[in-house]
Order: structure tokens, then C-alpha cells, then sequence
């Protein structure tokens, strides 16, 4: 029986030119292009690796989307992981060369992991391709080294409690900061610019970018989903 090619895509963070040679090849070979979205109360949907692959003036015919509940119980979600799963199957079954893509990398945070398990599970070859994260991006066009010689780095999505964080920013010279949106409060309670240099960012590689070094600032914002920050402690 004839079998098709699977391969995950990191879309990188948001700015279309930040896929690598390799993931774009992927995209443009691809009879099958499977892309993550949102849905919402009232039906509506939202995808922001589509709004990445409209760049590349792909066949609109090739892209298809498995849109999950925003519901903080993740309900529906593995209903939402095996249907899409069950259409990649099929395709895979029919010989078509399959793309999977994801923002970012598709290793790091990614719900992409939910379909590579089911894809291994039944031993379906892939391959994936790696990409840019947003903090890789963030220290990029702050100009922040996130790591010199012997320095140690941690990345913590969602931080729990004000201990965690001073631990955290105790024990490792450069602590990233992901999904900060609903620790705004942690956060605050936590950080002394005259001891710690921040970098806050939203919507790295979209026109509605926005950075700054100071946590003021950040904090008198409205913080969307795709928000981040970088702390180091400053050296005196």
C-alpha cells in the first residue's frame, strides 16, 4: 500500500520571513497543509498560523483547520486532536505529502505534541522541522544575550507563585517568562528594576509589536495571549 510523507513546520514567532528555507520548501511540496485555530463562544474562529501562512501565497485548496474550544476546562480538545488525526491518516493512507505546522517551534509549547504522539503511537513516519522561538526573537531585537560562557537560562510558562519566581530568578542568570498573561499580579510583586533588567514583548513579528525595558510600562498595558518577558539580574 502506498504511503504518504508527514512533516511538522515551525512557523517561527509571527514575522513571515522567520520559517526557515527548509519549512517553507515543506510548505510549498505539500498536498495537505494541516494548520491549528481557536474557536470561540458564538462560532467564531481565529488562527494565528494561518495568518502566518497567508503570506506565502500557498493554494488555499491545500490548507485545512482543526479550530479548538477556548474553554478553560479543555473540553473537546482530545475529540478535536483525534479528528484531525483521523484526516491526516486518511491522507497519509492515500500517498499525499503532509505538512503539520505550528507558531513558533513545534518542540516548545506546542499542541503539536498532541498530534505527534498519536502519529507515533501508530508508527507514521515524520520528520519536523525546527524553528524560531519567540524568545530566541525577543533577545534578537531587544539585543539581550540570553546566555554568556556559563551562564544558565530557565523558561517557565505560566509561573505559579511569587516563591517560584524568586527562586527561579535566585538560581539562573536569565529567567524567560511565557504565557504571563494571567500572572501579571506574580510578576509584580516580584520585580526590582534596580536589581533586575526586564524585557517585556507582545506580538513579536506582527505590525502591532511592542517592547520595553520597563515594567511600569509593561504593567499599565492590556497583556495579550502572545506576550513574553526576559529578566536577568543586574551585575553591580
Amino acid at each position: 500500500m502506498m504511503v504518504g510523507k508527514i512533516q511538522g513546520v515551525s512557523l517561527g514567532p509571527g514575522d513571515p520571513d522567520l520559517i526557515t528555507l527548509k519549512g517553507l520548501k515543506a510548505l510549498q511540496q505539500a498536498d495537505k497543509i494541516y494548520y491549528p485555530g481557536s474557536l470561540f463562544k458564538g462560532g467564531r474562529k481565529a488562527s494565528y498560523s494561518l495568518s502566518i501562512l497567508d503570506h506565502y501565497k500557498l493554494d488555499s485548496e491545500k490548507l485545512v483547520g482543526f479550530y479548538l474550544k477556548m474553554d478553560l476546562g479543555r473540553n473537546h480538545v482530545n475529540e478535536t486532536y483525534e479528528t484531525a488525526f483521523q484526516q491526516i491518516l486518511a491522507d497519509y493512507n492515500k500517498g499525499l505529502s503532509i505538512v503539520i505546522v505550528s507558531e513558533g517551534d513545534l518542540s516548545t509549547f506546542s499542541s503539536f505534541s498532541y498530534l505527534l504522539e498519536k502519529i507515533k503511537t501508530h508508527k507514521l513516519t515524520i520528520d519536523l522541522i525546527p524553528g524560531i522561538t519567540s524568545y530566541l526573537n525577543l533577545a534578537s531585537e531587544s539585543k539581550t544575550p540570553l546566555c554568556l560562557q556559563n551562564e544558565k537560562v530557565t523558561i517557565i510558562p505560566r509561573i505559579q507563585t511569587k516563591e517560584e519566581l524568586q527562586e527561579a530568578i535566585a538560581n539562573f542568570d536569565t529567567v524567560v517568562l511565557m504565557k504571563i498573561i494571567s500572572v501579571i499580579d506574580i510578576i509584580t510583586a516580584v520585580i526590582d528594576q534596580k536589581k533586575h533588567s526586564i524585557t517585556y514583548a507582545e506580538r513579536l513579528g506582527t505590525d502591532k509589536q511592542f517592547i520595553t525595558n520597563s515594567w511600569q510600562t509593561a504593567n499599565q498595558r492590556e497583556t495579550p495571549y502572545f506576550s513574553l518577558m526576559i529578566i536577568k539580574k543586574i551585575n553591580k
